[in-house]
């Protein structure tokens, strides 16, 4: 069967009837024998991108701390509520779109921060950050991106789009990055806030894989000044950090190629000439040192005023207190979500403590809501429990990996419609 798909030009309009119109593209173009690009069921999606990935890649983007216990709870915490329908109201007219940040918006969806999507696809953030804007869904950029913010802002500049930042141990960098993203056209700045330690990753483990070590995902430092100055001091100083307790062996050599390439911008030369220069692997022994900081408290965060005059929004509350004390520090936003069940085994599921934390805001915060999100009815559930906004995370990267820009598409579109289809 021939694939394929129609894509909505008006984001505006998408947010309108989107689910009959969805429903009519794909019947409509069965009768020619083209067949979705992506596949429509979750679970069947999941399952087209670990053929699609490598193992490497899937791993990573699936795979969640510990016995993964946090995922499979975040995922049950949905089967504990019900829809109730009430029939016989008109709903012949329905309107998604919803006020964010400011502004009126397609949808009250937007796209969580992934990093290293190169791992799925080589466009990686830029086809992202095309398929978000064609249906008006803001993408919130990662600070582990495999394309810089400047780059993404140019390859969607329609795009309606926040930034991510994992609060680095140099200050410094922190009020670059900010700037950057300012400078770049994002509306507000995301403080990832339970990534100072990496989570116990036990399909990463099991692989003895982390892309950060082969240079993927680190688009957003090498392309930054204070980052670039701080690799430089480190190549003059000759510390090769842990580097020279690799054993060389033919993957070693492999790794080596991969990070001089992805090195690349701090050398300005070739992949030969990157080789030869100890830019490339200073740069990933910087970012293993500065990526985080576990020292990183609420007294902290007001330097974050002085480094940009964005929107902030705290991302990983779960605890009614601190989204609370969220309100009382002046922040702009919280961000309920347990990282997708990627840092704790046994986490409480988002969505456990989302009324609660919608109780005690009451509505003086905007809320965003991730962790678990697989559909549509699973948005609508977490807008009628108080969510503001609900963030997509895992299945966009899945359409990324099977069929890159379209599939991110499709995958959002699909998601869109069933929420459409749910509220009518």
């Amino acid at each position: 069967m021939a694939e394929g798909t129609v894509a909505p030009s008006d984001p505006a309009a998408s947010s309108r009837g989107a689910g009959r119109s969805a429903q009519s593209d794909i019947y409509r173009a069965g009768i020619s024998g083209q067949r979705p690009r992506v596949p429509v069921d979750p679970a069947a999606l999941e399952a087209a991108a670990r053929r699609a990935l490598s193992r490497e890649a899937f791993a990573y983007i699936a795979g969640g701390a510990g016995a993964e216990r946090t995922v499979a709870a975040n995922r049950a915490a949905f089967e504990r509520w019900q829809v109730w329908p009430r029939p016989l109201r008109d709903v012949s007219s329905r309107d998604l779109s919803t006020d964010f940040l400011g502004s009126r918006r397609a949808t009250p969806l937007l796209l969580a921060p992934l990093g290293v999507m190169e791992l799925a696809h080589a466009e990686a953030d830029l086809a992202v950050a095309r398929a978000a804007a064609s249906l008006g869904i803001p993408y919130t950029l990662s600070n582990q991106a495999s394309f810089s913010l400047e780059e993404t802002a140019t390859a969607a500049p329609d795009g309606a789009r926040l930034f991510q930042l994992y609060w680095s141990a140099s200050d410094e960098l922190n009020a670059s990055l900010l700037q950057r993203a300012e400078a770049s056209g994002c509306e507000a700045i995301v403080v990832t806030l339970d990534t100072h330690l990496l989570g116990w990753r036990t399909r990463d483990l099991d692989l003895a894989y982390l892309p950060f070590t082969r240079g993927l995902g680190l688009a957003q430092y090498t392309s930054d000044p204070v980052f670039r100055q701080l690799v430089r001091e480190r190549a003059r100083a000759g510390d090769e950090g842990d580097a020279a307790k690799v054993r060389m062996t033919p993957k070693t050599v492999a790794a080596g190629i991969s990070i001089a390439r992805k090195g690349a911008p701090l050398t300005g030369a070739g992949l030969r000439e990157s080789l030869r220069s100890p830019l490339p692997r200073a740069a990933v022994e910087t970012f293993l040192d500065v990526f985080s900081t576990p020292a990183l408290t609420w007294d902290d965060l007001v330097k974050a005023r002085d480094w940009t005059s964005l929107p902030i929004i705290l991302k990983g509350i779960v605890h009614p207190d601190d989204a609370v004390r969220a309100l009382d520090a002046g922040m702009d936003g919280v961000w309920i979500s347990n990282h997708g069940g990627r840092q704790i085994d046994e986490s409480v599921p988002t969505l456990a403590v989302l009324p609660e934390i919608a109780d005690r805001l009451a509505g003086r915060l905007p809320i965003i809501f991730d962790s678990g999100v697989r559909g549509g009815a699973d948005a609508f559930i977490a807008l009628a429990l108080g969510a503001t906004a609900v963030a997509i995370g895992r299945p966009y990267a899945y359409g990324l990996g099977i069929a890159g820009e379209d599939g991110v598409r499709e995958v959002l579109r699909n998601i869109v419609a069933e929420l459409d289809i749910t509220l009518a």
